[in-house]
């Protein structure tokens, strides 16, 4: 409980020290107007309340991965804590915070085409590609979650409780939410998706400090307790993504960015949004070994029939530790959260599509004309096995993140400022996803030892690549 309680003290601590040291960096410019003023358009550029685009952007980046994530990745012991607070202070904020601003001082643009004024254009055309795979994948990874955990729920209603009529349901509202203008659907149900959350958070903390159990303490951080022996370096580092850092959030970044009426209110949404993402994940990894008793407990209780299912940790507790209305409460909030990156994970590749087309999106039947080849990709990716989904989504998830910091640290050296906050975590990353699709059984199925030499060796070459561009780039400077 100790490192519980202190760790959640240090995330917030987080927020409040080093998000002021990252602000002061990037350097906001308050007088300066925002692209929702200077683009207006009533559609994606239009000036909203700065609570709504926090909460929005919460919602947006939340998914099930800092819940689900985080139950999986205690069972690699307390380094888990370590990872959420760390990662999300000094990676995971620091990507969304210097993204979400570059992107605002960028008009809004989309990801790919921020990434590609920084490492060139033909990066900016594998980000395209990158990143319309990964907003596709979400979308359809974010039908078939929600619909499962609502057909549990209604399992009981025949033909009305079934998986496929939830996720007609569900892919239905993200038609719309992709099609209408940001603040006529998605700005009026976000609040109601935002309380549903919000409750699950706090009812469920309240849980861990009410009711008897055993929690690790950090004595064994370094200690993997995974039942199938998985080490902590790199399969922890990937199974907790959302919760630490994640590429995907990047893309969702510069749609609040369009809608935000001043650059200081920018470590509030950005960094903001991402510590409190660290704070659900936190509560989950907590309270999910806190209900369970031991890493054995947790490890069986997830998987009745053999294969690991969070849902399972997720249900039993609702319903044991906040009673009948609360654990509706907090079920609904689990499943607000991948619809609400289902959502503007469709309309986020509709705004990549149709900047590198230089379509406008002025008309519903332009949006639509750009969002129906998206909509059939998703519907034949459905028919694909979820487990086979959900790897190459993770692995292309924090794969994203590399790029983004990348190239943030190239944007901090042409506009003269400290890139380090931006370069440590960008090697790291490098390290961790290099290191992982070369020992997973989805990617080379390597050896461990051998694995990391190799992410070793592509770290070490990607810096020096770095180092001999900044050694070029400062003497042309200086002519």
């Amino acid at each position: 409980m100790i490192t519980f309680c202190t760790a959640l003290v240090v995330l917030i601590l987080g927020y409040v020290i080093y998000g002021a040291i990252v602000e002061k960096i990037f350097g906001v410019e308050p007088e300066r107007k925002t692209p929702c003023y200077t683009m207006q358009d009533g559609v994606d550029y239009t000036p909203m309340p700065t609570w709504k685009v926090y909460l929005i952007q919460f919602l947006n980046i939340a998914g099930t991965g800092p819940i689900f994530g985080a139950i999986l990745g205690i069972l690699y012991g307390p380094a888990a804590y370590l990872w959420i607070v760390f990662g999300c202070i000094f990676a995971g904020a620091v990507h969304d915070y210097l993204s979400g601003m570059i992107s605002l001082r960028k008009g809004g643009s989309s990801l790919p085409e921020v990434v590609g004024d920084e490492l060139g254009s033909g990066v900016r055309l594998v980000m395209r590609v990158f990143s319309l795979i990964l907003m596709i994948l979400v979308g359809t990874v974010f039908v078939t979650t929600p619909a499962g955990l609502l057909s549990s729920m209604t399992d009981s209603w025949g033909i009305w409780g079934t998986p496929l009529f939830w996720s007609l349901i569900i892919f239905v509202y993200y038609i719309l939410a992709t099609l209408l203008p940001i603040d006529a659907l998605i700005g009026r149900i976000y609040p109601i998706f935002g309380f549903a959350l919000l409750f699950m958070a706090l009812g469920v903390l309240l849980g861990i400090f009410t009711h008897d159990g055993w929690m690790p303490e950090i004595t064994s951080a370094f200690e993997s307790h995974h039942p199938s022996k998985l080490s902590i370096f790199p399969m922890l580092f990937i199974t907790i993504a959302c919760g630490a850092i994640s590429g995907f959030h990047a893309t969702q970044s510069p749609m609040m960015a369009r809608c935000m009426k001043n650059e200081k209110l920018g470590r509030r949404v950005f960094y903001g949004a991402m510590i409190t993402e660290g704070i659900v994940a936190l509560i989950w990894a907590a309270a999910a070994i806190k209900f369970a008793g031991s890493y054995e407990n947790l490890a069986t209780m997830m998987a009745p029939a053999g294969k690991s299912n969070p849902a399972i940790i997720v249900n039993a507790i609702c319903q044991d530790w906040l009673g009948t209305v609360g654990a509706i409460l907090a079920i609904l909030g689990v499943v607000a959260a991948p619809i609400t990156s289902g959502d503007t994970a469709f309309r986020c590749a509709r705004l990549i599509a149709s900047d590198f087309l230089k379509y406008k999106q002025d008309k519903v039947w332009r949006r639509l004309l750009i969002s129906l080849p998206l909509f059939v990709v998703a519907i034949i990716l459905m028919n694909v096995n979820f487990d086979i989904l959900w790897r190459y989504f993770a692995w292309f998830n924090q794969t994203l993140s590399i790029f983004t910091l990348w190239a943030v640290t190239v944007w901090l050296v042409k506009n003269k400022k400290n890139f380090y906050i931006s370069l440590l975590p960008a090697l790291f990353m490098t390290m961790i996803c290099t290191t992982y699709i070369m020992v997973a059984p989805e990617g080379f199925s390597l050896s461990q030892l051998l694995g990391t030499v190799i992410g070793g060796v592509v770290t070490i070459a990607l810096l020096g690549m770095f180092v001999r561009w900044l050694k070029i780039y400062r003497s042309q400077d200086v002519v």
